[in-house]
């Protein structure tokens, strides 16, 4: 069994939607992961913050809005008035639902209810389709299965055993259909797995049953070489390493979700990016191993903050990186870069929540800087302890921009550069004048 994931891009349209059908219609059986409708999860967030400042009139306004689009899309994408019909009045029972909440105070219970949404009208919506096509399938809900624990992370047995048990029911449909992102809590609530997390949904349930492979279908053939919203003549890279893929993913690379490598890498399954408008390309596979190359490929990750404590007190001291990394785990701060002198410490994080909270914590070990609006360039090639050379053409390609920070050695598999975010387009393009001179 594989499972395919859609994006919200690839369900963003009734044409989109059909587009869909030929791509599952196969006589294999699969389980297709949706996200929500292009644009619905940002509009739902709005509506939510509205709803948490109290401002109910413009809350209720935008979800009779965003209702009025769904309306539509049902009357574009039915022709048979029996399932347009069935359309309307699930979507009018979802936003129904919605407003029903503006009567309670607001909590992040509620928000997520309101996020879960988007999933749930998309999945019918398909469901919906296939059925007015002739087209057997089965809904079955996220909420079912899938389940976090305390800690935010997927509780793997519980999605496991509930999931073959779900699948059971239905074992000889070939299409069964879900939502992605949405789960519910260790208390049973309705949560999610963050932005992005549909991806995440697709490789956790890959794993809990063992999937030949976990398709990954946007609306662009694979993972690229650079940004091609910034540079031109990028090509697909064709093959990946988990490692590779999971570095480019978190550094910056939009078409998969950092988190969703992880349960693919541990059962080993394959993942392939693809392409809804284009399904003939092969896209990108992920794997366990491939071919290493010099330079692979180049992302980069905007909104990250610079942190360097300068304290005398560090020279041959012991126990003063403890005291730092114990800042961060108070208030659930990851890190991403780290580089070290005698006597100061730099790093960069990208969730500012607590940052205030963080510099007066490390205020006692010694002087704190902040920086933001900062990038960290990844490039992902060969960087084994064995290679011969120091990647020249790297620092070539930067002679001329102001490099903050560099991580160098952590990693087999990749570099990372931190710079100003105003440099990051003159730096995409001349690494890859430099490190992809063919194209």
């Amino acid at each position: 069994m594989n499972v395919f994931k859609f994006g919200g891009t690839s369900v963003a349209s009734p044409e989109r939607f059909r587009v869909l059908i030929p791509l599952i219609s196969e006589d294999t059986q699969k389980i297709v992961v949706l996200s929500a409708m292009a644009g619905t999860t940002n509009a739902l967030e709005e509506i939510s913050r509205l709803f948490a400042m109290d401002e109910s009139e413009e809350a209720l306004a935008k979800t009779e809005a965003l209702r009025g689009e769904y309306h539509q899309v049902a009357d574009e994408l039915f022709s048979s008035l029996t399932w347009g019909e069935k359309a309307h009045d699930l979507t009018d029972e979802h936003f129904n639902y919605i407003t029903a909440l503006f009567s309670r105070e607001h909590s992040r219970h509620n928000e997520k209810r309101i996020l879960a949404r988007g999933e749930l009208l998309s999945s019918a919506f398909l469901h919906f389709l296939l059925s007015e096509q002739g087209i057997a399938s089965v809904l079955v809900p996220a909420l079912n299965f899938m389940r976090i624990d305390k800690d935010g992370q997927p509780d793997y047995f519980y999605i496991r055993e509930n999931l073959n048990r779900e699948l059971a029911a239905v074992r000889d449909e070939k299409i069964i259909i879900t939502q992605g992102f949405i789960c519910r809590n260790a208390y049973g609530e309705t949560d999610n797995l963050r932005r992005g997390g549909s991806d995440y949904s697709a490789t956790i349930i890959g794993a809990a049953i063992g999937a030949e492979e976990v398709q990954i279908w946007t609306d662009i053939s694979g993972l690229h070489n650079n940004d091609p919203r910034y540079v031109e003549n990028t090509r697909v890279v064709r093959q990946l390493s988990y490692d590779e893929a999971a570095e480019l993913a978190y550094f910056g690379a939009k078409i998969l979700h950092p988190s969703s490598i992880n349960p693919a890498r541990l059962k080993n399954i394959p993942v392939r990016l693809k392409n809804t408008m284009e399904p003939s390309d092969e896209g990108t596979l992920i794997v366990s191993g491939s071919t290493p190359e010099d330079y692979k490929a180049v992302a980069a990750k905007d909104a990250v903050i610079s942190v360097r404590i300068r304290s005398a007190g560090m020279l041959m001291a012991y126990g003063f990186m403890r005291r730092i990394f114990e800042a961060f785990e108070a208030f659930k701060t990851p890190i991403d870069m780290i580089t070290t002198s005698e006597v100061s410490v730099s790093l960069t994080i990208d969730d500012p929540t607590w940052l205030s909270e963080i510099v007066s914590t490390l205020g006692s070990i010694g002087t704190i800087e902040t920086e933001k609006d900062q990038t960290i360039i990844c490039i992902v090639g060969d960087f084994r302890p064995s290679r011969e050379g120091s990647a020249p053409e790297i620092f070539e390609a930067l002679n001329e921009i102001p490099v903050k920070m560099i991580s160098y050695g952590g990693s087999d598999n990749s570099m990372s550069i931190l710079i100003n975010t105003s440099d990051k387009v003159v730096a995409l393009r001349s690494l890859s004048s430099k490190l992809f001179p063919e194209e």
